[in-house]
């Protein structure tokens, strides 16, 4: 057994694509050698910095295996004629290596074959990863890739400068773009510019650590969070300000990271937090730093990507650097403020929202139109709207892209407008639903404070999904240019976390009619498509948040969603309904017994044998057919009653209460008897059941224990 290291080094990488490439290239790695029988469930590590992705595989065989194993050929009947070898049987000896007088014939379920019993020499494993992994290599994921030398075809995310391969202490001779490995890579760039011999992969972190590089993300995550708490306890009662993004961020953009602390003028603390977190935050990578209260403090730090700055010459370049950012921002708060957000609204015809749906004039016009029509939804007892802060919060929430200030901060768009909204003087509910109405960023951001932020936040996010669905600008397998899933997210967990009664069906109708009558309408695509294709994408999105998110089981949320989609809050409802009434001993023969169901309506379909338009009493001879038919009768109005008042547990567990009469009608009765009127009565019977009680969740997706024996 040997230890294996593969290292790629490189031109510094995009911080942003390094963690997600590091266990790429681990798992491709690792998953070559099981396929090539050279490892047996070994741990992969893997190492990262801005400048390498790199990994270890310890317990790495010397060569594969030989194998033995016998291949079948064509049936004996084409291969002899008169008893003579065909060419098919010559062809067959040649490729098994092997002469024709040792294939033997073994007889199988479909006959009669030829069979060859073949050798197959194991190779080194040197040779199969010289071989095998540039081709890996080649393969890894980067959001943007480059190429680099004139004339070849080769592209990665920056320029190969070196690479690694060692098995123990040899050298795998493997090539990737014009690079043969070796057993040389670098050090620091500034603190280490020698060459770092690598003498065996267990050494492989410590030579690179002498070398001023730490190839363990986690350690130097660890060394920048301890220099960070240093640096902050020389300044009484201030901590650093969490921030897990920029601890990642920072991690992938040093090698050898240290920490400064430095200042700013407190004048610029008369600015908003949120202007001055952004500036240190997005643009200079500095963490803030906060008082014993959580105010911000005049001090910020850097991470550096060397061992220190002992003469204050990189602080006093980072504090000016800073200084200028900030009186930037502060002139642009202040000459933004000469012309009110309202007043700058008609700026926004000037302001392109997408080159084929117009300007944010345009969007601001529609999103006050749908605002109003969804309002109306939206307004109930326990959300208490302000119908009119939620009309001029619409109008206004896209009119801070003409401000100065997002211009050069494009990441406060939005929380610019809430801010200069909240120093105009107006009311705290229209400041409040233009700061949040990018919200949620993600699944793991908040949603948006307010139900008139709520609401601008969904009409937003529906109106630019409506435009790129209707241009036909859906998103297609990975590819996703206008962020519409990220979008789609935020209006479900939106919906869910506030408790709204939208119907999915209607706001995307009503947003795209909203377009009715522009220039923009005339390019839309397929319109006859839209609702299914709009729909069909939220079945999607709402799969996801409930599985991924919420973790309900997979044949859960199928049988909730196979019974629809359009009320966010419904399903929601249902799913619980469902988790919480399946540990019941009925709802598994339940699940069963719909499933036959619908397998005996499907089949006496497809046999041109359709149920009746309705069941008749009359032609129930069967005992057992007439109580199944009493309880269905009896039923049916109490789940319906039920379901009505959202108690989807309480209908779930009315249903399961059908089992009796539906074990004993299937042990009794048979349903696809000659008689064709009893027959089509039967069916109407089941047809019935199907549709009274599949409203809440189609049972006939649930997965029982016996099905996931026969998976397994």
């Amino acid at each position: 057994m040997a230890d294996f290291l593969l290292e790629i080094g490189l031109e510094e990488i995009p911080a942003r694509m390094i963690d997600g490439a590091r266990e790429e290239l681990a798992r491709r790695t690792q998953e070559l050698l099981v396929r090539e029988n050279l490892i047996d469930g070994a741990s992969t590590r893997a190492f990262s910095t801005p400048r390498r992705i790199s990994v270890v595989v310890p317990g790495v065989k010397s060569s594969q295996a030989d194998i033995r194993e016998e291949v079948t050929g064509p049936s004996t009947k084409v291969a002899y004629k008169d008893g003579v070898p065909t060419a098919a049987a010559e062809a067959f000896a040649k490729k098994a290596g092997v002469s024709i007088d040792k294939l033997t014939k073994i007889t199988n379920a479909k006959g009669e074959y030829l069979a060859a019993t073949v050798e197959k020499k194991g190779r080194a494993a040197a040779d199969v990863l010289a071989e095998l992994l540039p081709k890996e290599i080649a393969s890894i994921y980067w959001a943007k890739n480059m190429y680099w030398r004139a004339g070849k075809p080769e592209r990665f995310v920056r320029p190969v400068r070196w690479i690694v391969a060692k098995l123990d202490d040899e050298v795998v001779p493997l090539e990737f773009a014009g690079i043969k490995a070796g057993a040389e890579s670098e050090g620091h760039r500034v603190l280490h510019k020698a060459e770092v011999k690598i003498i065996s992969p267990a050494g492989y972190a410590e030579a690179l650590e002498r070398a001023k590089v730490i190839v363990y993300s986690a350690d130097r995550k660890k060394r920048i969070e301890k220099a960070l708490d240093a640096a902050t306890r020389t300044i009484p009662g201030a901590r650093w300000r969490a921030d897990d993004a920029l601890i990642n961020t920072v991690v992938n953009l040093t090698e050898y990271p240290s920490v400064i602390l430095g200042s700013f003028d407190k004048q610029f603390l008369e600015l908003p937090e949120e202007v001055l977190v952004t500036v240190m935050r997005d643009h200079q990578k500095y963490f803030a730093v906060e008082d014993a209260h959580g105010k911000l403090a005049p001090y910020f730090l850097a991470v550096l990507n060397t061992d220190g700055d002992p003469d204050g010459l990189i602080r006093h370049g980072n504090e000016r650097v800073l200084r200028a950012r900030f009186a930037d921002a502060q002139f642009f708060w202040e000459s933004d403020q000469k012309i009110p957000l309202k007043q700058r609204v008609e700026m926004l015809k000037n302001v392109t929202f997408q080159k084929d749906l117009g300007s944010y004039y345009d969007k601001a016009a529609r999103l006050a139109r749908l605002v109003d029509i969804g309002g109306a939804d939206f307004d109930r007892p326990k959300h208490k709207i302000d119908r009119n802060a939620l009309h001029e919060a619409a109008w206004l929430a896209k009119a801070d892209l003409t401000t100065e200030l997002v211009k050069e901060f494009t990441e406060l768009q939005g929380i610019v407008g809430g801010l200069y909204a909240r120093a105009q003087k107006m009311p705290a509910a229209v400041a409040d639903a233009i700061y949040d109405q990018y919200k949620p960023a993600s699944m793991e951001d908040q949603v948006p404070r307010t139900p008139e932020a709520a609401m601008i936040a969904l009409a937003d996010k529906a109106d630019s999904i409506a435009g790129m669905f209707a241009l036909g600008m859906q998103p297609t397998g990975s590819k996703d240019p206008f962020a519409l899933r990220r979008a789609a997210n935020g209006i479900v967990k939106t919906i869910v976390e506030h408790g709204l009664p939208l119907d999915l069906r209607i706001l995307f109708r009503e947003a795209l009619a909203g377009y009715k009558g522009s220039a923009a309408e005339k390019k839309f695509v397929k319109l006859d498509e839209y609702e299914a294709s709009v729909s069909a994408f939220f079945r999607e999105r709402l799969e996801f948040y409930l599985k991924e998110v919420r973790g309900f089981a997979y044949d859960e949320v199928n049988a909730v969603l196979a019974a629809g989609t359009d009320r966010v809050t419904d399903v929601m409802a249902r799913a619980e309904a469902v988790a919480k009434v399946r540990k019941s001993p009925d709802f598994e023969p339940i699940s069963v017994a719909f499933k036959r169901i619908k397998n005996i309506l499907r089949q006496a379909n497809e046999a041109g044998k359709p149920p009746a338009n309705e069941f008749k009493a009359s032609l129930a001879a069967d005992p057992a057919e007439k109580a199944l038919e009493e309880t269905v009768r009896q039923t049916a109005p109490r789940v319906a009653e039920l379901r009505k008042k959202r108690d989807y547990a309480g209908a779930l567990a009315e249903i399961a209460k059908l089992r009796p009469a539906l074990d004993t009608f299937f042990d009794k009765v048979m349903v696809m008897v000659d008689d064709e009127k009893v027959r089509a009565n039967r069916l109407a019977l089941l047809s019935q059941m199907l549709n009274d009680f599949s409203t809440i969740a189609d049972f006939s997706e649930i997965v029982t224990e016996k099905q996931e024996e026969r998976r397994g």
